[in-house]
């Protein structure tokens, strides 16, 4: 039997023809700055491979966070790993039910998420996510461009929230002002790594969690944009 082609882009799924998940739900004015958010560890409690609506938990200061960055009409904009897709632990429908719950659970909470950016490709992944190191692949910064070339975003002033040293490593390599390393997910672990990353170019900050993202520049700028 012929192998299923896992790339053959069912019409609900937001996929493009590589099979990364781009998913647009709306679109801010050209220009603006983004603030960019990994989803496990930094939006939601790592579970390992959430894959279950039951398994979601929002952190704290998460949904307060992303409503000021509407506010201050920054592009929020989601860029997350799913090896458990590529590895074959669940589908893309699994990843739209989940996907579809935190939207749900933010917007109660008056967030919104501009845009979702997921790659399933990994170098342990199955056919044909099987890969040595896709460009859309944290550290690589490909998820981070795409978002930049479909939404206009000022890549310089944007900044990422992620708690892996590849989350600070991917911002670095897309051109952003800068990254919040959380201790949240695997935020303890990796802060060395986050550490080695900052440059006078390109500046690493530490917080607890996602609640302390409300102290970077873009989100204390006195002019909204």
């Amino acid at each position: 039997m012929a192998e299923k082609d896992l790339r053959a882009k069912p019409v609900e799924y937001p996929l493009d023809a590589g099979g990364i998940w781009c998913d647009v739900l709306t679109r801010p004015p050209p220009g603006r700055p983004a603030l960019f958010l990994d989803r496990d560890g930094a939006v939601v409690e790592e579970t390992g491979y959430l894959c279950r609506v039951a398994d979601i938990a929002i952190i704290e200061g998460a949904a307060a966070v992303i409503a000021a960055a509407n506010k201050r009409g920054l592009a929020v904009v989601v860029v997350t790993n799913q090896a458990g897709i590529g590895r074959g632990y669940y589908g893309w429908s699994e990843f739209q039910a989940v996907q579809n719950a935190i939207a749900a659970a933010l917007s109660a909470q008056g967030a919104a998420i501009d845009a979702v950016y997921a790659c399933p490709y990994h170098p342990q992944g199955r056919a044909p996510y099987a890969h040595p190191d896709h460009p859309s692949r944290k550290p690589n910064p490909g998820m981070l461009l795409q978002a930049s070339f479909d939404l206009k975003l000022d890549l310089k002033k944007s900044w990422l929230v992620g708690d892996k040293a590849i989350d600070v490593e991917a911002a670095k390599r897309a051109g952003l002002a800068g990254a919040l390393q959380v201790g949240t997910g695997y935020g303890t672990a990796e802060r060395q790594s986050a550490i080695a990353l900052a440059s006078p170019t390109f500046e690493v900050r530490f917080g607890r969690s996602i609640a302390d993202a409300m102290m970077l520049p873009i989100l204390m700028a006195r002019d909204v944009c």
